[in-house]
């Protein structure tokens, strides 16, 4: 009985890119061709399947066309490796890049896309050309476009140090003085209103150990902590007299580190009992016995990789140098190998479109037909008349 083989990998089209001449404002979508009804497309490799003349699949040879949305453009360096619908510098069509400069744009489904940092800029007007054209954080686009701070006692604000906290006044209980918000009921420049400072000297009252006068439910000449330490055991007369970088009372009363760890600031100068077991204190600033760092697994963070401050490089599009057990090694990001073994050039191949090399070292696609390598697999489509009356012949 006759046997046919059934070559199956990824089913293509051949489509038409039109070249576009408009800006990236261009809203229309790319005009592929309609589709020709095919099977649904497979990954296996082209010598996979002996099937039966009537089991009614469909036999597929390599191809040299390209899939929907991919095309060979003069600067490509394989066939079909632009993504028309993804690639910044072919957007829509080879050459056709999307503005670099300012704003940040990305190509989505083929159109430059404009993406505004939301925390501080909108594009207000609408228009492309002129980029995210809105700071926010002014009273006539506070929160965003149009929101208007009117009440000239409630301008808009930045109210915490988070990004892009923006409203119209400080909010409740808090007051706009110099051009922040201030809690007038313990800031000591700003105590019960605006412009009142504190004497630290008090009333010449008798001072206490680790204190100063000042401001305490919007009245000053009262005794308060100096910054870093704390009165936890209630007698005014000895004062405040827990360090809040202590082990015994690590940033509040009572809060003690377990044996092994010690009372550090962390990278936003909070104490913090450091470090877990198996971790390291790698210390970025210290000032006499204290220092402000982060605690770090040294066998494998890459930024302290073997010991505190030791990097391990690379790039992401070729290679990452990971640390593992505490030493830095060479491992291929994703669609990259290396295939040479020569550590100097790193993963010096793209498994995703070498047709010499797709999908792994090595793996060599029909070079012949030409048939190309798109996403690590040899491109196929539905065989025409000819090619598979030459395949039941054999």
């Amino acid at each position: 009985m006759l046997r046919h083989t059934a070559i199956v990998t990824i089913a293509v089209m051949a489509i038409s890119i039109p070249l576009w001449s408009g800006g990236c404002s261009h809203r229309d979508p790319l005009n592929y061709p309609p589709p020709v009804e095919v099977g649904p497309p497979s990954f296996t490799s082209l010598d996979a399947a002996v099937v039966e003349e009537d089991a009614g699949l469909t036999s597929y040879c390599p191809s040299n066309k390209c899939p929907s949305g991919h095309t060979t453009c003069p600067i490509s360096r394989f066939p079909c490796d632009v993504n028309l619908k993804a690639d910044r510098d072919n957007c829509g069509a080879c050459g056709f890049a999307c503005p670099s400069s300012g704003d940040l744009y990305e190509c989505i489904d083929g159109h430059c896309v404009l993406q505004c940092d939301i925390s501080y800029n909108r594009d207000c007007d609408g228009f492309d050309d002129n980029g995210c054209e809105t700071r926010l954080g002014t009273n006539d686009n506070c929160t965003g476009c149009g929101d208007k701070c009117l009440d000239p006692a409630n301008p808009c604000v930045q109210r915490s140090s988070a990004p892009g906290d923006y409203g119209c006044g400080c909010g409740a209980g808090r007051l706009y003085c110099n051009g922040k918000c201030v809690d007038p009921k313990g800031d000591d420049q700003n105590c019960g209103g605006c412009g009142n400072v504190c004497d630290p000297s008090g009333d010449g009252g008798a001072s206490r150990p680790n204190t100063y006068f000042g401001c305490i439910d919007g009245e000053c000449g009262r005794y308060k902590c100096k910054d870093g330490h704390i009165d936890c055991d209630g007698d005014r007369l000895n004062g405040c007299e827990a360090d809040l970088l202590s082990r015994e009372h690590c940033g509040g009363c009572g809060n003690a580190c377990a044996p092994g760890q010690e009372c550090q600031l962390d990278l936003d100068s909070v104490p913090q009992c450091m470090c877990p077991a198996g971790q390291t204190f790698c210390a970025f600033f210290c000032a006499g016995a204290h220092c402000i760092g982060e605690c770090a697994d040294i066998s494998s963070d890459p930024l302290n990789c073997g010991a505190c401050g030791v990097l391990c490089g690379g790039t992401a599009e070729t290679k990452l140098n990971e640390c593992r057990y505490g030493v830095c090694t060479q491992v291929c990001g994703k669609g990259q190998a290396d295939c040479n073994g020569n550590p100097a050039d790193g993963c010096e191949v793209n498994v995703d479109q070498d047709p010499l090399n797709c999908g792994a070292c090595g793996k060599v696609c029909d070079a012949v037909s030409g048939q190309a390598c798109v996403g690590g697999q040899c491109v196929v489509e539905p065989c025409d008349e000819v090619q598979d009356a030459g395949e039941l012949a054999r």
